[in-house]
């Protein structure tokens, strides 16, 4: 009885923050501005074009490999998702001299966006993960574009895409002999950020460490910051979670890491801009407390003060393909590195 009155009592809270939300009432009783009414007409996503989604992923795939070249050695695998319902295809990248067996630490690599794959945009990162001798797992989970109707369609937001991802750190461990299954980590930026967050929660023991970038934190707030239609066409087309926040709460906590902040039980970094126009400050700041207030032991967490790029600032890259290297960038790599190195006691090549 006592746990069905705290559930009642949850579902309560959650349907009081989104009216709240939409009055202009933040978490904190501060002003925000007023959810309008959603006049915008939405992408029509019923009918993209897969032919060329395919043609400009192999164009992809092409430059990662040449950007590899002399840097790191690469490779296209695929592997079953955990759930045995599909096929995930996933970017290795290794050191390119050859190592002893469990001797390196790997890092599971979380790409932004919903419909989204690995962009070129990480090519300098990730040969610096390499150059530190990390193999790296990049996991293009589903949802992603560039893989097939059936792939793009196979989208389920907070849920089975995060075992896609979470079924990335067993297959690097089995399938590449220098990985050490003690040292595998993960790293993931704005949607990336909330699987990586969902990942190390719900699967508490699979992964080490773990480094989640201006991470979506707050469905609930999000839709209702947003416009609750608008984002549910965009997040749930499928229609998975079965209905609006108001109709079921219960499935939009699950998929939200706010709410499950006491599963925590690893490191973790997490880095939010204060200019953020994605995941906006009094989201994220919602995190950051939860955090501070409740994991102080396990979580290192850095505000960035209206850094060069705001969502973006830590992934900008020039038209050369070369870091931005903003002050704030270069903060954010260089903290991710050293909280890798003492997680996971990289091994530079």
């Amino acid at each position: 009885m006592i746990d069905r009155r705290r559930g009642a009592a949850r579902s309560r809270l959650l349907l009081t923050l989104v009216a709240g939300l939409a009055l202009g009432v933040s978490p904190r009783g501060q002003s925000v501005t007023p959810v309008a009414p959603v006049l915008t007409v939405t992408p029509d996503t019923s009918r993209p074009d897969f032919a060329r989604q395919l043609r400009d992923q192999a164009d992809t795939d092409r430059h990662w490999a040449e950007a590899s070249d002399g840097f790191m050695r690469m490779e296209k695998i695929t592997y079953r998702s955990s759930l045995g319902d599909l096929d995930i295809p996933a970017f290795v990248f290794q050191p390119l001299t050859d190592a002893a067996p469990q001797s390196r630490a790997a890092l599971v690599w979380v790409h932004e966006n919903i419909r989204g794959h690995v962009y070129e945009h990480y090519i300098p990162y990730i040969r610096d993960a390499v150059a530190r001798g990390l193999v790296v797992i990049a996991p293009e989970y589903r949802g992603s574009i560039g893989y097939g109707r059936r792939f793009y369609n196979a989208i389920d937001y907070g849920g089975a895409e995060v075992d896609d991802v979470v079924t990335a750190a067993r297959v690097v461990a089995e399938r590449y002999p220098s990985v050490d299954p003690a040292r595998v980590g993960i790293i993931g930026w704005s949607h990336g950020g909330l699987i990586t967050l969902l990942a190390i929660f719900r699967n508490p023991t699979t992964f080490h460490a773990a480094a989640a970038m201006v991470p979506v934190t707050n469905l609930f707030h999000r839709l209702a910051r947003k416009g609750v239609e608008l984002q549910r066409r965009e997040i749930d087309p499928q229609n998975r979670f079965g209905g609006s926040p108001s109709e079921k709460p219960d499935v939009y906590e699950a998929r939200s890491p706010l709410f499950h902040v006491d599963q925590l039980q690893i490191p973790l970094l997490v880095h939010v801009a204060d200019n953020d126009q994605d995941v906006e400050f009094d989201e994220a700041v919602q995190l950051v407390d939860a955090l501070h207030a409740r994991k102080p032991a396990l979580a290192d967490v850095k505000v960035y003060h209206n850094p060069t790029g705001g969502h973006m600032f830590d992934r900008l890259v020039t038209p050369q393909g070369v870091p931005e290297n903003s002050p704030e960038q270069r903060d954010s790599w260089s903290r991710v590195w050293q909280f890798f190195d003492d997680t996971l006691a990289l091994s530079p090549q």
